[in-house]
């Protein structure tokens, strides 16, 4: 029998979702329905499925589960969270301001940034201790017997994996084609979300350095943004010398403020957060 389901469109930075509320709605085969729903031309047309529930564990508020458009599960996404922080406090879920969020990657803790109106205008998230070694997601042993060649990059692990690759221009890159390539090379075992990034304006008096990044997502393809995307982005032009630690992102979709601080070695990432449209659809 089937059940009609209330949706939300979300979108940070042009990443979009669709969101639903566990609490009220069974979604029994996730991953159909991921595939089902993104269809931008015979579906609802998004990045991916995101479900909220309540967390099982007391060190958290909320969970969110991420199902990208091909159906496979993501592990964490930025972007999302971002949302979820909105989506809950502007539909009076929570009155918290701060919220402690379940993923797959662990509990982010999100710091919900309200406008005049009452309603959450950004979010900062801290996204934890990025990772430059993840030997289940990054065997760079593999390039030596592989006949695909992997350009020059810095592999950044956010909970997900992810392969930044700096270029002089980095609209001149064919993101279609050495993203999809690049995502299912072999030294990277669970596949691989790629960034290609140029630097396009340097710090002064403490400004954040400007770095120009388009995404390919492992599951979704070209997305308009990537959360953990610019924060693995951030993390690699520090790491080869090309910014300091507090870095703005420009994504074809909007900008995003990363600072890797070096208190506690944690990536806190701001950015928007915005409703599309909501609607009801059976499944």
């Amino acid at each position: 029998m089937k059940q009609k389901v209330h949706f939300t469109k979300m979108h940070g930075a042009g990443n979009d979702y669709i969101y639903v509320d566990t609490l009220l709605y069974n979604i029994a085969v996730p991953s159909m329905v991921a595939r089902t729903w993104s269809d931008r031309h015979k579906g609802i047309g998004s990045d991916g499925l995101v479900l909220i529930g309540r967390s099982p564990l007391p060190e958290a508020d909320f969970t969110m589960r991420i199902y990208n458009a091909d159906g496979s599960e993501a592990m964490m996404c930025g972007n999302a969270s971002r949302c979820v922080g909105k989506y809950l406090y502007d539909k009076n879920l929570t009155t918290q301001t701060q919220i402690r969020l379940l993923t797959l990657s662990g509990v982010k803790v999100l710091n919900l940034h309200l406008a005049p109106e009452g309603v959450v205008d950004s979010v900062t998230v801290d996204m934890g201790e990025p990772l430059l070694k993840n030997d289940k997601q990054f065997t760079p042993d593999t390039f030596k017997s592989s006949k695909y060649a992997l350009p020059a990059g810095t592999f950044v692990c956010m909970g997900n994996p992810h392969y930044v690759i700096f270029v002089d221009d980095v609209d001149a890159v064919d993101v279609a084609s050495e993203g999809f390539r690049l995502e299912h090379h072999p030294v990277f075992p669970e596949r691989c979300n790629i960034e290609f990034a140029s630097v396009v304006g340097d710090s002064s008096a403490g400004t954040p350095t400007i770095i120009r990044t388009r995404v390919w997502e492992r599951g979704s393809g070209i997305t308009m943004a990537c959360g953990t995307g610019a924060c693995a982005t951030a993390v690699a032009a520090f790491m080869t010398g090309r910014a300091g630690r507090s870095t703005r992102i420009q994504m074809d979709g909007g900008t995003l403020d990363i600072e890797w601080r070096e208190s506690d070695n944690h990536i806190y990432k701001t950015g928007p957060a915005e409703f599309v449209f909501e609607g009801d659809i059976e499944i």
